[in-house]
């Protein structure tokens, strides 16, 4: 039987019979969502449904645009292959370019067979700067299955077709923020359809990494995304960081700052006339916008929109959308973006070279107290002592002012990702230093990820397994503790112990200390 005659046989069965409905058989392989009846595939353990539009392509007069809902179709519709990844420049660790607006996909991977009581549903959402990535990327058959979870994982608008923040594009609501619009136009298709998939539309977990946890912790601030999940796990997410070249140029920023660059790379465009500028802009070619979406874009705040107020300001006066949070960080964050840029050309560094960067980074007047607090011959070369800086001065701080800041108001439990031989990705040639627990080396303990290749040890399994029952169980209670796994206590506001993953290791750890967050609290 032909797949088209198959596919017009499953849809006769649906219709007919019932055979294949979501409320009958929570195994099956077909699913009736608000928008149509999908096809997906069905494996001993799990199953899969991936390339499933959650909103209509944002192209022509919808680049720049809210999403809008999905058309809805007729027969059965293959969901077997996931769609096209979201325009984006090739990525440093191995994210492929893709020159597709038509993008709006997102994938649903459940456990088998059929629930007796509906699952918990976590809603990935990946990293990558904003700039590069895709939910297909990230095989959650593991999280899923051992996890007893139904697991989506969600495409987004990137780059300058996400966060162009340009006045020519305020027609419906101040502009800039379009691929967290795409973001919460996913969770509102998972709140319509979580039942199909066995899922419980009631316990929906937001959680992300990098940019990921960027997105998770800026919906804890955006009323928009009210109501829309219950829990939230913030991976390498420094929400309330300041910007800086050195942390990556993707974190959140004012109105003010954003349009300032959008208004620079319109007219980079040939599109500077405030009158023809959107007409302008859309009518650029994705190949040429293409070259002005490498860096820099990420979520705007202030003058309304998705996000009000900055994400620090909102958590800090409680106007945020409280639910249990989880939230962390990898132990040696930076060495990841030092890494980075000796890798794509930059000259090893000399020893002169370390005053001068923290200099460059911190300002003259902070510098010396910085190189007194971090002497270079505590680190052996001036890479991990500059990833060292960042680290704690940057991710640290802004990690754990978050966890602060939330433990007073909602259930919050903290993580530090510590496993100092995590694999190296796999498609990108070792730096000159070891890589420690780089960011985005925990992602290989809950996902199969396509950058992460290579086989971890027994004791690296046993914490992955270990990881993956914490996230399950806080998706389905709102608290990470179960009964195979070691007590995890609730952060507090007033203490800085932190919960360490690493093979055979885990337990409580003083996060403040390790990361010197006095010190960096006294520099203001």
């Amino acid at each position: 039987m032909t797949r088209t005659k198959y596919a017009h046989w499953l849809a006769a069965c649906l219709v007919i019979a019932g055979c294949g409905t979501a409320t009958s058989d929570r195994g099956s392989a077909v699913i009736q969502t608000t928008t149509g009846a999908l096809h997906g595939v069905v494996a001993s353990d799990h199953r899969t449904f991936q390339g499933i539009p959650y909103a209509a392509p944002p192209v022509g007069e919808l680049r720049w645009a809210p999403p809008r809902p999905a058309t809805p179709w007729s027969g059965t519709r293959d969901a077997t292959a996931p769609g096209k990844a979201c325009a984006q420049n090739a990525g440093f660790i191995g994210e492929q370019p893709s020159d597709s607006e038509d993008c709006l996909y997102l994938n649903v991977t459940t456990p088998g067979p059929a629930p007796k009581q509906p699952l918990p549903v976590m809603v990935w959402i990946h990293g990558s700067g904003f700039t590069q990535g895709s939910g297909s990327i990230y095989d959650a058959r593991r999280l899923a299955t051992e996890g007893e979870v139904v697991v989506v994982t969600v495409n987004y608008r990137l780059g300058i077709f996400g966060f162009l923040a340009h006045p020519a594009l305020d027609a419906e609501q101040p502009s800039g923020n379009f691929g967290l619009e795409d973001q919460q136009a996913a969770l509102r298709w998972v709140k319509d359809n979580a039942a199909a998939f066995g899922g419980d539309p009631n316990r929906v977990t937001v959680f992300g990494e990098s940019a990921g946890g960027v997105s998770a912790c800026s919906h804890l601030a955006a009323p928009a995304s009210a109501g829309l999940f219950q829990r939230a796990v913030i991976q390498s997410g420094p929400c309330t960081a300041t910007w800086t070249d050195t942390a990556g140029n993707w974190l959140p920023r004012s109105r003010e700052e954003a349009r300032r660059q959008s208004l620079t790379v319109a007219d980079l465009l040939g599109c500077s006339d405030p009158a023809t500028a959107a007409t302008c802009l859309r009518g650029r070619s994705t190949t040429e916008l293409l070259p002005q979406s490498r860096y820099g874009w990420g979520p705007v705040f202030g003058g309304g929109g998705a996000l009000p107020q900055p994400p620090e300001q909102a958590i800090a006066t409680g106007r945020f959308n409280h639910v249990p949070v989880l939230n962390g960080m990898t132990r040696d964050e930076h060495r990841m973006f030092v890494a980075g840029a000796e890798l794509q050309g930059r000259p090893l560094f000399q020893d002169t070279d370390y005053p001068r960067e923290i200099e460059a980074i911190y300002g003259a007047g902070r510098a010396p107290q910085i190189l007194d607090r971090y002497p270079l011959r505590d680190y052996g070369s001036v890479s991990l002592a500059l990833a060292a800086v960042v680290t704690d001065g940057i991710w640290a701080s802004s990690v754990g002012q978050i966890s602060r800041l939330l433990a007073e108001q909602v259930p919050t439990y903290s993580f530090e990702f510590a496993d100092d031989q995590a694999p190296w990705v796999q498609t990108v040639p070792a730096p000159s230093f070891p890589t420690g627990a780089f960011h985005a080396a925990e992602l290989q303990y809950l996902f199969g990820a396509d950058y992460f290749t290579g086989q971890l040890s027994d004791p690296q399994k046993q914490l992955s397994d270990t990881m993956i029952r914490y996230w399950a169980q806080f998706a389905r209670t709102g608290d990470p503790n179960g009964p195979a796994t070691p007590q995890w206590p609730r952060a507090g506001s007033a203490t800085s112990d932190t919960q360490s993953l690493a093979p055979d290791t885990i337990g409580q750890t003083a996060f403040d200390k390790e990361h010197r967050l006095d010190f960096w609290r006294s520099l203001g």
